[in-house]
């Protein structure tokens, strides 16, 4: 039986930090990650590729060439050499930023944040690599409180097949009806205004929804009315903040 996304000690929404903190850091670095922490996100979201050497990488791009000094594909890369580029997203003060493998993500994650993994390669469509990912996950004793993500659905179902049990969410652009198989799901948040009977037919079938929604502040009062639950942010110190402000006053007037 698959289980549910459950973050002990935390209450929903829960937050999910895009990439890390990646408005006051260089995305996908270790240094943006343990800002998301500071900053009290429930959930860090980050994208996984391949090397060539068959490591696990946490970049969004499939190419170092937007967010390094360097230029290459992950896949074409080997992880030293991917290790040698600065990840600086060209914000001053973060040249010493390195690219981190999965193995380090895993390493710093507190023991109270979950993990959400977006899948971006179709090395993901190979069960030997999801069989790689869960064990490695397992050997790092952090499969218990990761999902992972994707927005093409074969991906995250062959990683099912390897852990049955193990949370799988979709990312979807344009489905305005939520699916049945998934854990989680994260429409583009219009689809919530196109289909206003989302979130009912959503928590019906047992999904966990989080709006496609980075920059969520101007809309965060709707999704929480909304009962979503999780949040995903680039700025996840501006979104914890807010969502603590605003959680008792809509409970206040929920409950009348």
């Amino acid at each position: 039986m698959q289980r549910k996304l459950e973050i002990p000690g935390r209450t929903k929404p829960y937050v999910m930090a895009h990439r890390g903190n990646r408005v006051q850091c260089p995305e996908n670095t270790l240094v943006a990650f343990r800002q998301a922490f500071k900053d009290g996100a429930d959930i860090l979201e980050t994208d996984l590729h391949l090397s060539k050497d068959g490591k696990f990488i946490c970049i969004h791009d499939d190419t170092v060439d937007r967010t390094t000094d360097r230029n290459g594909r992950i896949e074409d890369l080997t992880s030293m050499e991917i290790k040698q580029a600065s990840a600086f997203n060209h914000m001053p003060g973060f040249e010493e930023e390195r690219i981190p493998l999965l193995e380090e993500t895993t390493a710093v994650l507190p023991e109270n944040v979950a993990l959400a993994l977006e899948l971006k390669s179709d090395c993901f469509l190979e069960e030997k690599f999801c069989r790689q990912l869960v064990g490695e996950l397992n050997d790092a004793g952090v499969l218990e409180r990761t999902i992972v993500l994707s927005f093409n659905m074969t991906r995250i179902l062959t990683v099912h097949k390897i852990a049955a049990d193990m949370p799988i969410g979709l990312i979807t652009m344009q489905r305005i009806i939520p699916p049945s198989q998934v854990d989680m799901v994260g429409p583009f948040f219009p689809i919530l205004w196109l289909n206003p009977f989302y979130l009912r037919v959503a928590h019906e079938r047992g999904l966990l929804v989080c709006p496609l929604d980075p920059v969520p502040e101007t809309r965060l009062k709707h999704y929480l009315k909304m009962d979503c639950d999780a949040i995903i942010t680039d700025n996840s110190a501006v979104t914890c903040q807010a969502v603590q402000d605003l959680l008792p006053t809509i409970h206040h007037t929920k409950g009348k």
